[in-house]
């Protein structure tokens, strides 16, 4: 760690991914169902929609709300959609993909 105009500085650490505790192993060695993992991620995102609704109802009924991080909050929660979107359109393409194998 160095220290510039006062300004500490912590040198980068490799990045991991946050986990989830609805995404722990279950059991031994068992790893966590694909199905848990898009049902917790559809409620993550939709959690986030709800708050974004409460900041902009919130900022036009006259509450204590901050324009920008109500700005922040519907970007976000646009963003996380069309993810959910495009992960949503590569399953059914997989699916079809699948679908149309002949054995």
């Amino acid at each position: 760690m160095s220290r510039i105009g006062g300004l500490s500085i912590t040198p980068p650490t490799s990045p991991t991914l946050p986990t989830s505790p609805g995404l722990a192993p279950t059991e031994a060695g068992e790893k966590p169902a694909f199905k848990n993992f898009l049902i917790e991620s559809l409620e993550q995102v939709n959690a986030m929609q709800a708050d974004a609704d409460r900041a902009v109802e919130t900022l036009m009924t006259g509450g204590d709300a901050n324009p920008a991080e109500v700005l922040s909050a519907v970007q976000k929660a646009d963003l996380t959609f069309r993810m959910m979107m495009q992960v949503r359109n590569k399953l059914v393409a997989a699916y079809q993909e699948i679908k149309e194998v002949r054995i």
